[in-house]
């Protein structure tokens, strides 16, 4: 039926001028997140709030008037998260962005619209480290990082987002806003609703301010890089590595990401090996040395060809920034279908080896990249738009990726979120008691199914 002008009207003129948008070009730059969802609708409006009162403001009037709400940050989202609805809106959380630190306690007080970024370099300013650290640090904010449980790079030692939200202002879906939790780094009084609404996708409510825990500065780092002439044999290096200890990063690259990465930006690495394998340490002292030398032990164990160390902090970082533009890279090899699985760490040969065979039965390219240390794969399917065969292969490999993750006793989405693109196979992973399960809290929290309808439960 649509949304009457009479009910626009009645947004507009319960919020500022500049607030409400609805001219078609600004609309369109809100209605796809960076996997360009090909289901994204188009919003009647798109409310640029300024703060949680406008938030508020908007999630009541959609209510009243049973019109579907899409939350939305930086849109660097890769699983159609924020994709826009036909006869919804977009609430943008963009031009929430303070940042306030309390070194005293040791927390980040900051609004949805922040950059992960800007967050880290004012925890540095006070000695302070947020770890959090997914590959789009730079351009994504904490409002999506704390809606996916973003993880990131350095998650293997310091865990993911979940790990430093110590409390959520949230937005229900009638309009009230919620404090849960605080500054206190141990408090167990009633529920768990803040570990809730992390990685609930705006499914349950809309965060306008999260409370995040800092820790000391990270300390110097030392780094390995090892070749390998399989991705298998990167793999089981990472098991050995990964049961004796736990490195403050562990990242694969396969050879065509390699390639891709040599094409978009020289950077001298070997283009003719299997895998790269990229570890750091952050230990003190000797014990920095002490698990460098273990991890190239457990690389020669597995049969690298070639192990480099360097404890100069710049030449460290030049290898992992190989490994941060990896998808920038792939883009320009054609459309992407973006994956996110992850297994237990035993399991991650047999996960890749399962890729590479998916890779080669649907005559499809699926470069890999890896979170290595915990697990967490991001095979990138890349096939060409124009042609429907290329781009059938291309879904069919998406779904059987997935399925291969499950088989394996692993997940669809170790930290992009379920979204919308992944949403058709989340039954097989949880099972109908869990799905269950899931709904009712959903439609508790959300019994006319206004927040962000079709994600993660699908339509």
């Amino acid at each position: 039926m649509g949304v009457s002008v009479a009910a626009l009207d009645e947004l507009r003129s319960a919020l500022p001028d500049d607030v409400v948008v609805t001219d078609p070009d600004a609309v369109e730059k809100y209605r796809h997140d960076w996997s360009r969802d090909p289901s994204a609708g188009t919003p009647v409006a798109v409310v640029r709030a300024w703060n949680a009162e406008q938030v508020q403001a908007a999630v009541t009037w959609a209510a009243a008037n049973h019109v579907p709400v899409v939350p939305r940050g930086a849109g660097s989202g890769l699983s159609g998260g924020s994709s826009a609805l036909d006869d919804g809106i977009v609430v943008s959380l963009e031009r929430m962005t303070a940042i306030e630190i309390d070194p005293l306690c040791q927390v980040a007080v900051v609004e949805p619209g922040a950059f992960n970024k800007d967050v880290k370099a004012a925890a540095a300013e006070e000695g302070l480290w947020y770890p959090p650290d997914p590959s789009s640090f730079e351009i994504c904010s904490i409002g999506g990082n704390v809606a996916t449980n973003a993880g990131g790079l350095c998650c293997v030692k310091y865990g993911v987002t979940t790990d430093y939200v110590l409390g959520l202002d949230v937005v229900l879906a009638d309009g009230t806003l919620v404090t849960l939790g605080g500054k206190r780094i141990k408090d167990v009084a009633g529920l768990s609703l803040v570990k809730l609404f992390v990685g609930s996708e705006g499914t349950l409510g809309i965060v306008t301010r999260a409370i995040l825990r800092l820790v000391p500065a990270q300390g110097a780092r030392s780094t390995m890089v090892a070749t390998f002439d399989t991705v298998t044999a990167a793999a089981e290096a990472v098991v050995a590595i990964r049961t004796t200890m736990r490195p403050c990063l562990l990242e694969l690259m396969d050879r065509a990401t390699i390639n891709a990465v040599e094409d978009f930006r020289p950077m001298g690495l070997d283009r003719s090996v299997g895998a790269l394998l990229i570890g750091q340490s952050d230990a003190p002292g000797n014990v920095r040395s002490g698990e460098i030398a273990a991890m190239q032990a457990a690389c020669d164990a597995a049969g690298a060809g070639e192990c480099f160390v360097t404890d100069d902090a710049d030449e460290g970082e030049m290898f992992v920034q190989a490994r941060r533009i990896s998808f920038h890279a792939l883009e320009q090899r054609g459309a992407l279908l973006l994956e996110d699985v992850g297994v237990p760490i035993p399991r991650l040969p047999d996960l890749l080896a399962r890729i590479v065979a998916i890779s080669q039965a649907h005559d499809v390219e699926i470069p890999t990249v890896a979170h290595a240390g915990d697990g967490n794969t991001h095979p990138l399917i890349v096939y060409d738009a124009r042609d429907a065969e290329s781009e059938r292969r291309a879904r069919a490999a998406f779904l059987e990726v997935m399925a291969a993750a499950i088989e394996l006793g692993g997940t669809i989405t170790g930290e992009h979120g379920v979204g919308r693109a992944k949403a058709v196979a989340l039954p097989d992973q949880l099972g109908p008691d869990v799905m269950a399960l899931t709904r009712k809290i959903k439609d508790a929290l959300d019994p006319d199914g206004i927040l962000n309808p079709g994600a993660i439960l699908g339509r």
